[in-house]
């Protein structure tokens, strides 16, 4: 059989030109076709892959979200539970308090009001125990209750000790011989030259008297120099039956203790 060398040159022309056209036009964009779809993959995946990343995190952020709100939820009840404690305590203080000033105010005003009385019980007892006096010493020895005081009170100057005199004398010279005589009422003159005679017996000299009239001391004469006083008052005599009337009324405010009954025998 003869061999067609041009025959065979043709034929490999044609398939190296087949083989050309084939890759040129054919093979070449499969190729270019499947990396560009392995490359649309690669990037779908990677792209998924970035997507499940973010979603992993954003639900890690959203489930440590979760924990910082449920332990600040936690924090703040405990928190409010704390503050509720705190204001029920200062609440009842306060309670407390206003309860105790209100005991104490009712209290002051009790004791106030006591007092008021007590005052005027004394205050009426004096006015009657002087309406009394006065009535009984008018009566009975024809002179006024401010007469026998100014006698009463002249009589206690003379029958002053040595030890009283001596004060007496010496708070006068440190009082550049000032004697200042105060009285609840007004003295008459005869009233004043009586007091000043006997402090001159008193004092054997003239010392020139100041005479004032307080009505604080209570139906009393008080004569003092340089700190140095002798004085007569029914304010001393009031106080001491006061006392005695408020021990007495004690007494009967306590209660009785009853004895026990004997046992009988058997």
């Amino acid at each position: 059989m003869l061999f067609d060398w041009f025959t065979v040159g043709a034929q490999t022309l044609n398939f190296l030109v087949l083989v050309w056209l084939m890759k040129r036009f054919l093979y070449k964009p499969v190729l270019d076709a499947i990396d560009a779809r392995e490359k649309r993959i690669a990037l779908a995946l990677a792209d998924a892959a970035a997507k499940k990343a973010e979603a992993q995190k954003e639900c890690n952020e959203f489930q440590k979200k979760n924990e910082v709100f449920d332990q600040q939820r936690s924090e703040q009840l405990s928190q409010l539970k704390d503050e509720i404690k705190t204001e029920r305590q200062r609440l009842l203080e306060e309670a407390r308090q206003a309860a105790n000033a209100l005991r104490v105010k009712r209290q002051d005003a009790l004791t106030s009001e006591l007092q008021t009385l007590h005052q005027d019980i004394a205050r009426r007892s004096r006015d009657e125990v002087l309406a009394i006096a006065q009535k009984v010493l008018t009566d009975l020895a024809g002179a006024t209750l401010e007469e026998r005081m100014v006698a009463v009170f002249a009589q206690r100057l003379r029958a002053l000790d040595d030890t009283a005199k001596t004060g007496l004398a010496k708070a006068l010279e440190n009082a550049s011989g000032t004697v200042l005589v105060r009285s609840a009422f007004a003295l008459s003159p005869a009233q004043r030259e009586a007091i000043q005679s006997a402090l001159n017996e008193t004092l054997s000299g003239n010392s020139p008297i100041q005479f004032a009239t307080t009505p604080d001391l209570i139906s009393g004469i008080e004569l003092s120099a340089n700190g140095w006083k002798v004085a007569w008052n029914i304010a001393d005599f009031l106080a001491s039956l006061e006392q005695r009337i408020g021990e007495r009324i004690k007494e009967q405010s306590q209660p009785q203790v009853q004895p026990a009954a004997p046992e009988k025998a058997a």
